[in-house]
């Protein structure tokens, strides 16, 4: 016991029960216990508010009122104090009706002795104390989980999810009613990502923080890493903290192609000083060689020096073009409205888009957001996206969807197309010169494209989906 007294009141119209109850109480040890009495109702609730004792006990029968009413105006405290229920004879539906109305226990008058008083005291106290234990933890849990700004899951076994925090219920776009008749694989993009995450937690009962794919109630694409532990063994209810990564993700991948872009400008140059001069001496050597009179009689041997002639020209139209997209290039910068750019190279593209039955979808921001930009350039990097949009759809079938959004500092262009998508492995080499899937592309449209928006501080990045399409995202920083 602490070497605090412990503070009772005692709520009874009755003073020799009072009297009855200080002796009990002195029996089990004097000077452990302070008694202090109130003998209506009134003066029981007044004593009540001064939030001085530690265990009340209270008469169910109190004139017009009775304990039961007590116990619900505590109800309406912020700490919900022990009371022991006093009643002159054993009623089990007394006793039933003050346990539901939140008495720790039930005294008999007539049978109180001694210890069980000292018995229920301490039941009481202890009890108390468990709960508010209890309480303090649960408001630290809830306090974690609905501020956390990492999504937090609470799932089972059987793959239902049991609870989600405002965060998950925020970034997967979900509400609360929609998430709980999810089942825990259908936040996942693939089905073998779920059932290998389901397995290590559910059979081993952790799963290390790994990466996954999620996806959102508006099938948006989140790169998360997930980090799980069982929580109840018996009832199979782990608890999934996850880090949405993917603007992390989408930032290392742009640095890496900014890096890439670099490495394959110095390339380039190499490549045109060390190719440029053999090519020149070849051509100049076959210029001669046309010239003898041999060579101007015999018609085969003028076809072998044309297809020499007309095949270095192309490799050094290649190179030309390999420069023109990976240099730095001279900007002609103005303040450029976001829609008026993406709108001109719209114009631009008509008659493809005619021709191929495409329809176009607008969300545009509004006002529009200006960018310093040169505006003929830019408008040729958002044309080679629009076109690339629609030889990769269904004639007739086609949806282009165009949006535009201002994020703080930045504003987004949102090129999407319905058509066949792009295969994973392609879409790492996308950007790379000289690669393309057409049959008489050069390849270098998407390059010049990245290029151009790198020299405006911009960044392109690509999603998509075999069978469903794809999004080019670009952000370019707000004219100030």
């Amino acid at each position: 016991m602490s070497e605090r007294p412990i503070h009772i009141l005692m709520i009874d119209d009755d003073e020799d029960d009072f009297f009855l109850v200080t002796e009990l109480l002195h029996d089990i040890s004097p000077g452990q216990y302070v008694l202090e009495w109130a003998s209506t109702y009134q003066k029981g609730m007044a004593a009540i508010e001064n939030n001085t004792h530690d265990v009340f006990l209270v008469d169910y029968r109190l004139g017009p009122n009775t304990g039961i009413d007590i116990l619900h105006r505590l109800h309406k405290l912020r700490h919900q104090p022990p009371v022991i229920m006093l009643t002159g004879k054993g009623d089990y539906n007394i006793d039933r009706e003050a346990m539901q109305a939140g008495a720790y226990d039930y005294l008999v008058k007539g049978e109180m002795t001694a210890d069980l008083l000292e018995r229920s005291i301490r039941y009481a106290l202890d009890e108390y104390n468990h709960r508010r234990s209890i309480e303090e933890s649960e408001k630290k849990y809830y306090g974690i989980f609905e501020k956390a700004h990492d999504l937090i899951v609470l799932a089972d076994c059987d793959r239902n999810i049991i609870d989600a925090n405002p965060a998950a219920l925020r970034i997967l776009r979900y509400d609360r009613e929609q998430i709980l008749r999810l089942h825990l694989r259908d936040l996942f993009i693939s089905r073998e990502q779920s059932e290998n995450f389901l397995d290590n937690i559910c059979n081993n009962g952790i799963a290390n923080t790994e990466e996954y794919d999620f996806k959102t109630a508006d099938n948006k694409k989140l790169v998360v890493l997930i980090n799980a532990v069982m929580l109840d063994e018996a009832s199979q209810i782990f608890l999934c903290v996850i880090q949405d990564i993917t603007d992390k993700k989408r930032e290392e991948q742009e640095k890496q192609h900014q890096e890439k872009f670099v490495i394959t400008g110095r390339i380039a140059r190499v490549i045109a000083h060390e190719v440029r001069n053999p090519l020149t001496n070849i051509l100049l050597a076959v210029s001669q060689f046309k010239e003898e009179e041999e060579v101007v009689a015999n018609e085969d041997t003028l076809l072998y020096t044309d297809i020499i002639e007309r095949n270095c020209t192309r490799i050094n139209q290649l190179i030309t073009e390999l420069l023109h997209s990976t240099r730095m290039i001279e900007l002609h910068m103005s303040p450029q409205g976001i829609n008026d750019l993406i709108e001109k190279a719209l114009v631009l593209s008509q008659d493809r888009l005619q021709l191929n039955e495409i329809k176009v979808e607008r969300t545009l921001v509004s006002p529009d957001v200006m960018i310093n930009a040169d505006e003929e350039k830019v408008v040729i990097a958002f044309l080679n996206i629009i076109i690339n949009a629609i030889e990769a759809m269904v004639p007739g079938k086609g949806v282009l969807t165009i949006t535009t959004e201002r994020q703080l500092d930045k504003v987004k262009l949102m090129i999407r197309d319905n058509g066949s998508g792009i295969p994973e492995e392609k879409l790492a080499r996308l950007f790379d010169p000289f690669y393309t899937s057409k049959a008489k592309g050069t390849g270098l449209g998407l390059t010049s494209t990245q290029n151009i928006l790198l020299n405006h501080k911009g960044t392109i990045h690509v999603d998509s989906e075999q069978g469903k399409g794809s999004i080019f995202t670009i952000a370019m920083p707000v004219s100030s």
